[in-house]
């Protein structure tokens, strides 16, 4: 596997573990407790990444299996459309960014399910990166979900979803803290 794929493996491996050893264990109460600041509460973060998931992980799916090739591009390079999406979700850019209307869980009634499937859908995500190197990684593949007449490569569309899962991950790693931390947060 190249080091770029091997390297988003790990980032995917990681919120797996968190989420298996630390979010899984709390009851549905605090899974459902939003924090002080009125975001999203853990299940809430959780559903939106499974959304994502849910049209992405098809998609990265049928793009990687009709791809195969004895000749496989090693690295992700970015398209206009990539660098800009992956930037915009970077857990590097501070800004909050408006979520699509179908994307944002926040008001739905959650049930601790949720959590069982991401996980079942980092699996898939994890078994997509193992895949990823045998495709021609610069290959435009991937339609983009809000607007699928626009398609991202292979390779930009696997970053794009570790980096967004990554600005995610911080966001639970706030929210667990202040679930944990005895405080009640705000309804």
């Amino acid at each position: 596997m190249n080091p770029t794929l091997e390297q988003l493996t790990r980032e995917v491996q990681s919120l797996v573990q968190f989420v298996k050893d630390e979010v899984k264990k709390l009851p549905a109460e605090k899974l459902n407790q939003r924090p002080a600041n009125g975001g999203w509460s853990l299940l809430e973060c959780l559903e939106h990444l499974n959304r994502y998931s849910a049209y992405y992980n098809p998609a990265l799916a049928k793009a990687i299996a009709n791809n195969l090739t004895v000749n496989p591009a090693p690295e992700i390079t970015l398209t206009w459309l990539g660098k800009k999406s992956v930037e915009m979700i970077s857990p590097k850019n501070t800004q909050k960014q408006k979520t699509l209307k179908k994307m944002n869980p926040q008001g739905s009634v959650l049930q601790t399910l949720v959590v069982d499937e991401f996980l079942k859908n980092q699996q898939e995500l994890l078994t997509l990166l193992k895949n990823a190197a045998k495709v021609n990684l610069a290959k435009r593949a991937v339609p983009v979900e809000f607007f699928r007449l626009l398609k991202m490569n292979i390779g930009e569309t696997l970053l794009f979803m570790v980096l967004h899962q990554q600005r995610h991950f911080m966001q639970l790693q706030r929210i667990f803290a202040e679930v944990n931390s005895g405080r009640r947060a705000a309804a």
